[in-house]
């Protein structure tokens, strides 16, 4: 063991202070009653050669900043390009909303705790594995080595109380989710789901985790949703009390917009938990013309959103259920997956449950019920954008023709200020999205959509890369995927 190479744990480095490098913990994880890492030695000594935690000489550039990592059982060179692979592709292509080397969480959160943990080790570099074999198409031999040997490292993780509850173990079971998900294994994902949520509850919630590591509070609840179909975990009120997902800053401002412009919203036929989103969004939104607004607030925002929505839905068997308040909940849904884009793993099987309940409730409105409904227009809008690459799409174009000529509507101009009326994010991408739908109707030459905007890779107008190509459900096995997007249409 190269001791000297031991410069600080992973906290002190951080907050760039000195470090007594006391074992298993320095004084001042201690003190903060935090994890204490060392990138370059074990949190322990070892019991047995057999467990010790060999570290090996890197040169492949600087990617490593401590010039080690964990042994496995791949040959040094693939661990390099595996390494090379996670650094330069995956850390941005899992999370797009941040492409700087510098502050992308992957690089600057994830990978230094992975340097200390061979479990969440050899899950990283099976993500960077799986990519680089799917399009090798030549068998997950890897793949599967660093599978087994991450699960083994796992369990042993779980078995230990102090070892189960850190950032890093919940990294690895969370991944693991997604990757059985994509694979089609989804009984052993929902059982990484449930024990994910287990050590979440152990921690104190959500709200506890992300006191630690923002990065996993975030990552957990959005891929335990998008695995099993519906919210894992709480949300805080409006106030943000509660041990669940919180809101942004920005939910409890005082409303700066009107809130009866939108007569279809201000009626008593919309309930008032869908209502409440819907007009806090649009002063959020307001705001953020004046006020920048960073990509990570959009994700806490979405994660939020979608939640709270989803949480709040009515049981089928309610005789006051109301469609417009349903059409209005599914839209506010899918327009946050569309300015958010697909983030750490594919949100197409969701997605797809989301556009289809939406169509549901969409039949029960008439599409020529009022001259120059703003509302109507707005709700087709998202429809198409959303269903883009799907079997839906064609019954939310014929249904915006209805709309338009309903309005009347002449040309794109006159769609978008109808649909910023009533819920828009300005940003670079947005009319962009939008526009090619609206262009086909209004009969240009533009068409609707691209071979980038489906549901396997719906659009982002944050301008972000899209995730592509990734260890995702759409990723692993279009196939499977395909037939469950194809069993829950039966199923409606």
């Amino acid at each position: 063991m190269r001791r000297t190479l031991r410069r600080s744990c992973a906290a002190c480095a951080k907050s760039k202070h000195s470090c007594d490098l006391r074992t298993p913990r320095c004084s001042r994880c201690i003190k903060r009653k935090i994890q204490c890492n060392y990138a370059n030695e074990p949190w322990t000594p070892p019991a047995r050669p057999a467990q010790e935690l060999i570290r090996t000489s890197y040169t492949f550039g600087s990617l490593d900043p401590f010039d080690s990592y964990p042994q496995t059982r791949l040959p040094r060179e693939h661990i390099q390009r595996l390494i090379h692979s996670f650094h330069q592709k995956i850390a941005f292509q899992y999370y797009p909303l941040d492409l700087s080397p510098n502050s992308n969480p992957f690089l600057v959160s994830w990978w230094p705790l992975a340097l200390g943990d061979p479990a969440l080790f050899h899950v990283s570099l099976q993500t960077a594995c799986l990519d680089d074999e799917l399009l090798a198409q030549k068998g997950f031999q890897a793949s599967e080595i660093l599978m087994a040997d991450s699960v083994a490292l796992l369990r042993r993780k779980v078995e230990n109380v102090s070892l189960a509850v850190q950032d890093g173990t919940m990294n690895s079971v969370i991944t693991l989710a997604a990757i059985e998900f994509g694979k089609g294994n989804i009984k052993t994902s929902q059982m990484h789901v449930d024990g994910v949520k287990r050590l979440v509850s152990m921690r104190g919630g959500i709200s506890s985790v992300r006191q630690t590591s923002p990065l996993t509070a975030r990552m957990v609840p959005w891929v335990s949703m998008l695995v099993m179909g519906h919210p894992q975990f709480e949300t805080q009120d409006d106030l943000g009390f509660g041990h669940g997902i919180p809101p942004i800053s920005e939910w409890q401002l005082e409303f700066d917009t009107a809130q009866d412009d939108i007569p279809e919203l201000t009626s008593a036929e919309v309930d008032y938990e869908v209502r409440n989103v819907f007009f806090r969004l649009r002063n959020i939104f307001k705001r953020a013309d004046q006020v920048p607004f960073p990509t990570t607030q959009l994700h806490d925002l979405t994660c939020f959103v979608v939640h709270r929505l989803l949480l709040t839905i009515p049981s089928a068997g309610d005789s006051h259920l109301s469609p417009i308040t349903e059409c209005v909940r599914y839209g506010i849904i899918l327009y946050m997956f569309i300015i958010h884009g697909p983030t750490y793993y594919s949100h197409a099987v969701i997605l797809n449950t989301m556009i289809i309940r939406f169509m549901q409730y969409l039949k029960y409105l008439d599409p020529t019920s009022g001259k120059d409904s703003f509302l109507d227009v707005w709700l087709v809008a998202v429809g198409m954008v959303s269903s883009t690459g799907t079997a839906h799409h064609q019954w939310f174009v014929e249904r915006a023709k209805v709309v338009a000529a309903s309005v009347p509507l002449g040309d794109w101009d006159q769609a978008l200020i109808r649909i910023k009326r009533i819920l828009w994010l300005e940003t670079p991408q947005g009319e962009d999205i939008f526009r090619p739908h609206w262009d086909a109707i209004f009969g240009t030459n533009s068409h609707p959509g691209s071979p980038d905007t489906n549901a396997y890779g719906s659009p982002s107008i944050t301008g972000t890369v899209l995730l592509r190509n990734t260890v995702s459900p759409a990723r692993l096995l279009p196939g499977r995927l395909e037939s469950a997007i194809q069993m829950e249409g039966n199923q409606t």
